[in-house]
C-alpha cells in the first residue's frame, strides 16, 4: 500500500511477521502506546495500528503497521494481508531458537506474497533477557547480512531499540520506493549503523 495523506506525509503498509509469543504486539504497543503489558492474548488473525516516523530532517513517514497472528491455523488469513506492503518487519525471539530458525520460513513466505519490493529488517526481540537468551547477536547479524537486511535487537519491555527499527525500516521504505517522498530525488538516506541493545556493538552496513 502506497499513497500520499492530505498532510503530505508518505503512506505505507508495514507487516509484522514472526512466529506466536515473539513479542510482535508488544513491540507494536510500545511503538504506538509506550507501554508494555507481561501478559498479552495472542493474536487472532490481525490487528493494525498507524504511526508516523521521521526519517530525517523534513520527511515523515506515515506507517500502517499491521500486526499478525503467528499461529499456523491462520496463515491463509495474514498472508492476504502480504500483499501490497512496502515494509515487513520479520520477529523472533532470542529467548527460543525455534522462532529464529523458522525466519528462514518466514521470508520465503513473505517472497512469495509480498514481493521483493518490499523493505526489509530482521528484530531480534526480548534482548532484556539474556540469562536465557538461545539465540546469539552474531547469528542474527549473519541471518540478515545474508538476506541484505538490517539487525536490530530489541526490547519491548524496557523500550530498546523500537523507534529505532521503525525509522530504519522506514527508511528501508523509501530506499526501495523513492517516489513515496516529493522531493526524493534531492534526497540521500544513508543506510544507518545498526546498534544492538544487549551488546553496544554496531553492524555498519556501509562497508559491506
Amino acid at each position: 500500500m502506497q499513497d500520499v495523506n492530505l498532510s503530505g506525509d508518505a503512506l505505507s503498509k508495514v507487516i509484522m511477521v514472526g512466529d506466536s509469543n515473539v513479542g510482535k504486539t508488544a513491540i507494536l504497543k510500545r511503538l504506538t502506546e509506550d507501554n508494555f503489558h507481561a501478559s498479552f492474548i495472542p493474536t487472532i488473525g490481525i490487528d493494525f495500528r498507524v504511526k508516523t516516523i521521521k526519517i530525517n530532517e523534513s520527511n515523515t513517514v506515515k506507517l500502517q503497521i499491521w500486526d499478525t497472528a503467528g499461529q499456523e491455523r491462520f496463515h491463509a488469513l495474514t498472508t492476504h494481508y502480504f500483499r501490497g506492503s512496502s515494509g515487513l518487519m520479520l520477529v523472533y525471539d532470542i529467548t527460543n531458537f525455534k522462532t529464529f530458525s523458522n525466519i528462514a520460513y518466514w521470508i520465503k513466505d513473505t517472497d512469495e506474497h509480498a514481493g521483493n519490493d518490499a523493505g526489509r529488517i530482521l528484530i531480534g526481540n526480548k534482548c532484556d533477557m539474556l540469562a536465557t537468551r538461545q539465540v546469539s547477536w552474531e547469528d542474527g547479524k549473519r541471518l540478515a547480512q545474508e538476506h541484505g537486511m538490517q539487525f536490530f535487537e530489541t526490547s519491548a519491555k524496557e523500550d530498546m531499540n523500537i523507534e529505532k527499527a521503525f525509522v530504519a525500516l522506514g527508511e528501508e521504505i523509501i530506499r526501495k520506493n523513492p517516489r513515496l517522498l516529493p522531493s526524493a530525488d534531492s534526497i540521500h538516506i544513508k543506510k544507518s549503523s545498526v546498534h544492538t541493545c544487549c551488546t553496544g556493538r554496531t553492524v555498519n552496513y556501509n562497508s559491506h
